[in-house]
């Protein structure tokens, strides 16, 4: 009895995965397709990554995504991990009401946010483009930096900056030297997360930008409503950058456990 329950679970497991990630797959399959055809494969080809490196919207759109998350994260994880170290060393009312705040942008749902900062940038009167877009990506990412950055400090020796200013240490150098070293994977993997976030992003992008200015997602979305085997190459060019990233946000942890160790 205990067997079949097991095999079943495995299948079921099976069956979950494969309705997971057989979409993926598919993309990645058909983004090599000779052919226009999205359903019938007619043999190996680069055509359509020809074509969508030759396609100036697209580009464009690529560098948008690829400027905007490189933008985003740095900002975010400097601001994320000096809120942090900040809220640290603050008193207990202060720190509980900036972390309930700093949940809101993760517990609303996207479009909430993204209908609440397109009223704010209109009500301001600010011209929608690069610029709101890059400002709302920061604004959701920074909440992912501090997440990561926080346990890292709540583990932290608090003792260790008072140390090494007793052993003559200038404030800037205990908090190069000493405090951001402790705090690295921390701020390490906020920042891979914060890439990923504004990555891949869409709703809020959606909402906060005008013209002309598109990202991946936007320009996917706007390409989905007619037969283009283009946007399965580019695609699949998001799917691989998601993933690397992913793979190194769940392995660098590991690889520096078994240094240490």
């Amino acid at each position: 009895m205990k067997k079949n329950r097991k095999i079943l679970s495995k299948i079921i497991m099976l069956g979950i995965m494969v309705f997971f990630y057989m979409p993926i797959v598919y993309t990645i399959v058909f983004s090599f397709n000779s052919k226009r055809s999205l359903t019938h494969w007619s043999g190996f080809s680069l055509e359509w990554y020809e074509k969508m490196l030759s396609n100036s919207s697209m580009m464009d759109a690529l560098w948008t995504t690829i400027s905007i998350a490189i933008l985003a994260t740095i900002i975010s994880t400097i601001v994320g991990t000096i809120t942090a170290i900040g809220l640290s060393k603050s008193n207990r009312i202060l720190k509980a009401i900036v972390e309930r705040i700093n949940d809101f942008p993760i517990m609303n749902p996207e479009i909430v946010t993204a209908i609440s900062l397109l009223m704010f940038f209109s009500a301001l009167g600010v011209q929608k483009g690069y610029l709101t877009m890059l400002v709302a990506h920061v604004m959701f990412c920074i909440p992912y930096v501090m997440l990561s950055v926080s346990p890292k400090l709540r583990s932290l020796d608090p003792n260790l900056a008072d140390a090494a200013l007793d052993l003559g240490a200038t404030p800037y150098q205990a908090f190069i030297k000493v405090i951001i070293p402790q705090i690295m994977p921390g701020i390490i993997s906020g920042a891979l997360v914060a890439f990923t976030m504004s990555f891949d992003d869409f709703i809020i992008s959606y909402f906060v930008t005008g013209n002309g200015v598109s990202n991946i997602s936007i320009l996917v979305y706007t390409m989905s409503k007619r037969v283009n085997p283009s946007i399965n190459a580019l695609s699949t060019i998001i799917i691989f950058v998601i993933t690397v990233v992913l793979l190194v946000i769940n392995i660098v942890p590991v690889v520096r456990k078994k240094k240490e160790g």
